[in-house]
């Protein structure tokens, strides 16, 4: 079946791991400093901390911005259901604001559902367009953190620079089926030293140092709040590393293949495409189309009729807050009415860099095919 994400390896992952393996140091050591080196010059800022999954990195980058028991942080309803869980996780109330027609979360909305309690806000560059972080902190009270959650826009850039800049802390995600992958890991992006010095405690039991600098002369250390192991392994680090070589030219891939949908589909009634914003340039994670009333056939016979054509067609997501656990919570339809009404129109085709133009095509027809076999 074709799939809709795939991770690329080859020897030089490989060797890069089998070094690390051979070194004598399997975690807490340069591998990780190397990685996080990589990723910090890559963005442009001052700190990269790599730790041990997206999802670890929210919760890290909450609570070191102050989000805790009794607090609120405003998250969109379009995204990984890990988004609103980080909130609960670290003690607090996830409040969801509406989705605007870039799919990510609107400024506007989110200001509405801010209230005394609120920490912070969490934005998604939902498929890989990074989200219009000047616009929402123009929205939004006055050193009020912001949190960019970019697993999705590993090599996106707004104005020609990557979108980490205008946010507090970035976090990004390297699962198999993202841009690049360290098997599971994630990172925290930041300018900020306190916050950067902050993330590196949260993610090793809240403790004053790490493994390497108690191997030299620094063997006393001291716990100073409540942490957790969030640690990024060095065979992880160095794959990381590895991986992020190839970065620009992945992304550019998968540019082309975007490109090349919205051509091929262009001419499909009932296909909307996935949106573009001006100065906002996507990488591609995923290309989710909107399947319309014009196309002659619902969304969930299009991803069964596709499935049936061994195309790994999917959605990317459920709107959370109608997800069953976060109904026991109290939430209902018409809390986010364009992030519902765009969840139920929403198709993941497939789409990574070793997709061939061939693989492209065929989904096309397909598409074109159910059309057709809808009455269309």
């Amino acid at each position: 079946m074709l799939p809709y994400g795939r991770h690329s390896l080859d020897d030089r992952d490989i060797d890069a791991v089998v070094r690390t393996l051979n070194s004598g140091t399997l975690t807490g050591g340069d591998a990780v400093a190397a990685f996080e080196a990589a990723l910090a010059t890559e963005y442009g800022v001052r700190h990269a901390v790599a730790c041990s999954s997206g999802t670890a990195a929210l919760q890290m980058a909450l609570r070191a911005v102050g989000v805790g028991l009794r607090t609120s942080v405003v998250v969109p309803p379009l995204s990984f259901v890990a988004t609103a869980n980080a909130a609960l996780l670290v003690g607090a109330t996830p409040r969801f604001a509406d989705i605007g027609g870039d799919r990510c979360l609107d400024p506007e909305a989110a200001a509405r559902v801010v209230e005394p309690s609120t920490a912070a806000v969490i934005t998604v560059d939902y498929s890989g367009l990074p989200s219009d972080v000047s616009a929402l902190r123009a929205c939004l009270p006055q050193g009020l953190p912001i949190i960019v959650d970019a697993a999705h826009s590993l090599g996106a850039h707004t104005t020609g620079r990557p979108p980490v800049v205008h946010g507090d802390i970035t976090i990004l995600s390297f699962h198999p089926v993202k841009h690049i992958t360290t098997g599971e890991g994630g990172a925290t992006l930041t300018d900020d030293d306190d916050l950067a010095h902050r993330l590196r405690r949260l993610r090793n039991h809240g403790m004053t140092s790490e493994a390497g600098e108690r191997a030299g002369l620094t063997w006393r250390y001291d716990v100073l709040e409540l942490g957790e192991n969030h640690r990024l392994s060095d065979m992880q680090a160095a794959l990381g590393t590895a991986q992020l070589t190839r970065l620009q030219a992945w992304v550019a891939r998968r540019r082309e293949l975007a490109s090349r949908y919205d051509e091929l589909l262009e001419t499909v009634p009932g296909i909307v495409p996935p949106p573009r914003a001006p100065g906002r340039e996507s990488a591609w994670h995923l290309y989710a189309i909107e399947v319309t009333e014009d196309f002659g056939m619902a969304r969930d016979p299009v991803i069964d009729g596709l499935r049936a054509e061994n195309i790994a067609a999917t959605l990317h997501y459920p709107a959370i807050h109608l997800l069953s656990m976060y109904r026991r919570l109290g939430h209902q339809v018409g809390e986010a009415p364009v992030a519902e009404a765009t969840c139920s129109r929403l198709v993941t085709l497939p789409l990574f860099p070793a997709m061939t133009d061939a693989d492209q095509d065929g989904v096309v027809e397909a598409i074109t095919r159910l059309r057709r076999w809808g009455g269309g």
